[in-house]
């Protein structure tokens, strides 16, 4: 999919995108070049600064810590196995199964290995988030994807079926999304078979269309993530989750907080339980660009919402 219209993963992962102070974007017009030279790969020697190598910018106590079962399989495909990575708590043990939360990833991994230079579930967002989430009293879950849709599912039932052997807790599940990873987390929330999903966090994220928009679905095939929702509406998204939805009020992709914003309020008109945080002066992915006081602060919040929903009745 690199190469066409529809594979322009590093743009929207912000490979050509990256930030100024001010938080405005700008093209990186030089490394793309350099990719394109080398036919289209980054290279294994990537600055710091790499987007797949940005994490996000809150630490807390514990995170080194946290033990990792690396690449254990899920599933098996015609082209090859799918695994996913566990972070475990440092203090966890076999005998008491604990809640996991599900890292999504909506762009199928062949796009992002070319584009930016590594799947999904090593990027530094993914192991850093991961290791926030572990190093808080939950199993964080990332994994490999070569059909978004069908294999996060297969996750989804792979987890439930093996929960003893992984010392997960079945019925205590949550997911993380952010971005274009956001509306197959909504199709996830959607399907009844899901009913262990307990809450979802959805950071900045592309959502759903509208009758009057197609912004969704224009963005997918401009970007690359799936859509599974298109034609679907928050009316579908079942109400045993509960939801934390994070806006960044300086977004420059076009028309997602028109989205995002009519989907918070079609959320609260069907009394879906929200939590809503709006970061009115940070970009898409303030998570990882900006290291601000106010960024700090929602992360923590995101980690005490997720233990919550997933810890308070254990």
């Amino acid at each position: 999919m690199v190469g066409t219209r529809r594979g322009r993963v590093g743009d929207a992962l912000g490979t050509d995108q990256g930030l100024t102070p001010d938080g405005s974007f700008r093209l990186l017009r030089t490394e793309v070049a350099v990719l394109r030279a080398k036919g289209g790969h980054v290279s294994q020697d990537l600055p710091p600064d790499h987007i797949s190598k940005r994490t996000v910018v809150y630490r807390r106590p514990g995170v080194d810590a946290v033990r990792v079962r690396r690449d254990e399989p899920f599933g098996a495909t015609e082209s090859g196995v799918l695994a996913m990575d566990l972070y475990y708590p440092p203090d966890s043990t076999a005998a008491v199964p604990l809640p996991a939360v599900i890292i999504v990833g909506g762009f199928p991994d062949a796009g992002y290995q070319k584009a930016v230079g590594c799947v999904f579930k090593e990027m530094g967002s993914s192991t850093s988030w991961a290791r926030l989430m572990a190093a808080s009293g939950l199993i964080a879950v990332a994994y490999t994807n070569q059909e978004p849709v069908r294999d996060s599912q297969a996750l989804l039932e792979h987890i439930r079926r093996n929960a003893g052997a992984l010392g997960i807790d079945e019925n205590r599940i949550g997911l993380w999304a952010s971005s274009g990873n956001v509306p197959l987390t909504l199709w996830l929330l959607m399907q009844k078979v899901n009913d262990c999903l307990k809450c979802a966090v959805l950071c900045y994220g592309f959502t759903l269309d509208s009758d009057e928009s197609t912004a969704i679905a224009e963005a997918a095939r401009t970007w690359g993530f799936v859509n599974p929702c298109a034609g679907r509406s928050v009316k579908d998204v079942l109400d045993g989750a509960a939801l934390f939805i994070a806006r960044a009020g300086q977004d420059r992709f076009p028309r997602l907080n028109e989205g995002l914003d009519r989907f918070l309020a079609g959320a609260v008109h069907s009394n879906l339980p929200v939590t809503f945080v709006n970061h009115a002066a940070a970009p898409h992915a303030f998570d990882l660009f900006d290291d601000s006081l106010k960024t700090r602060d929602i992360i923590r919040q995101i980690l005490a919402f997720l233990r919550f929903n997933l810890l308070s009745e254990l």
